[in-house]
């Protein structure tokens, strides 16, 4: 009998909703689940369509630069303000769709990276966007008379947020249109033989993809309280592109467990530089924090050599080569 997947993540959500119960910080858990939406977002696209986008940065840092002038400059309640910052990474998002959804490949890539940077070189010099400063003090206020200021709240709300991003990517990947989208992963030319107009399924992918990524950057800055320009240069197309990879691309899981990982590592390897060194006497290990992008480059290297379908996507061949 076919296990139902749905309760093991059931299981899964209902154990991070409870972590701050267990004295875990609820600021770092809630990064960890945006960036885990963005990577879930990103492997949407290139997990199950098998598109390779250079410039998701844009839509993420365009929905945390609008979701943060809606509801700091405007003074829109919370829900619109996100709602604001979706709607204006999905229409980002159906621009680059437009421009680049006729190429493949490389050629795909390289088109989404150039109008990521055309974006962020607007966000450097547009007055709403502060610049190298940034956007910044951005309120929490309140969500159906709940006030966000309050961590734990917020934390139970981003939960629910990345729940419902959750579901709504796990029902569109089983769904007959993900089947389509699958399908034009594995054989393309096989897809438009059997009649499906094959730019129009990937532009709704990539739409729904650059949306995704859009809600994760609003909530972001909902829970940073600013939007700064790191949100949208390319280093940070590369970090979900390294988590997805990390993790599992083509899994459901994966991409969470990858921006575990980097985000970790991004926040952590100080500390442990710092614990090293005192265990040590090396002090080497003390400069260790400023080198998260070697090793995060390490891990990626490491992921490649011995574990090519990622964390996740390697522990699920084990099980079946278990079973077999």
């Amino acid at each position: 009998m076919r296990k139902n997947p749905m309760l093991g993540y059931a299981l899964m959500f209902g154990v991070i909703a409870l972590l701050p119960a267990f004295g875990i910080y609820p600021i770092f858990v809630m990064k960890v689940l945006c960036f885990a939406l963005f990577a879930c977002a990103f492997n949407l696209l290139i997990g199950f369509t098998g598109l390779l986008s250079f410039g998701h940065a844009a839509f993420f840092g365009a929905a945390a630069y609008a979701c943060g002038h809606a509801i700091k400059v405007w003074g829109l309640p919370v829900p619109l303000g996100i709602a604001f910052g979706v709607a204006g990474a999905a229409l980002l998002g159906l621009v680059f769709g437009l421009l680049a959804i006729r190429r493949s490949g490389i050629y795909f890539a390289m088109i989404t990276l150039a109008l990521s940077q055309m974006v962020f070189f607007y966000f450097l010099q547009a007055p709403f966007t502060g610049g190298e400063d940034g956007l910044q003090q951005v309120p929490r206020g309140h969500l159906l008379g709940l006030d966000l200021q309050n961590d734990v709240v917020l934390y139970e709300v981003v939960v629910a947020i990345f729940i419902a991003a959750f579901w709504l990517i796990y029902r569109t990947v089983h769904s007959p249109f993900g089947q389509v989208l699958t399908a034009i992963r594995e054989n393309e030319p096989r897809a438009v033989s059997l009649g499906y107009d094959v730019e129009r399924f990937k532009l709704l992918a990539f739409v729904l993809s650059a949306a995704l990524a859009g809600l994760a950057g609003a909530t972001k800055t909902l829970v940073l309280g600013f939007a700064t320009l790191s949100d949208a240069i390319w280093t940070t197309s590369g970090a979900v592109i390294l988590m997805t990879l990390v993790g599992g691309m083509g899994t459901m899981v994966g991409p969470m467990v990858g921006a575990l990982v980097i985000v970790s590592l991004e926040n952590k390897i100080g500390d442990l530089g710092a614990l090293l060194a005192n265990i040590t006497g090396i002090q080497w290990f003390q400069g260790l924090g400023e080198a998260v992008t070697l090793v995060t480059g390490l891990i990626f290297i490491l992921c490649v050599l011995l574990f090519r379908r990622g964390i996740v996507g390697e522990a699920i061949a084990l099980r079946a080569r278990l079973r077999g």
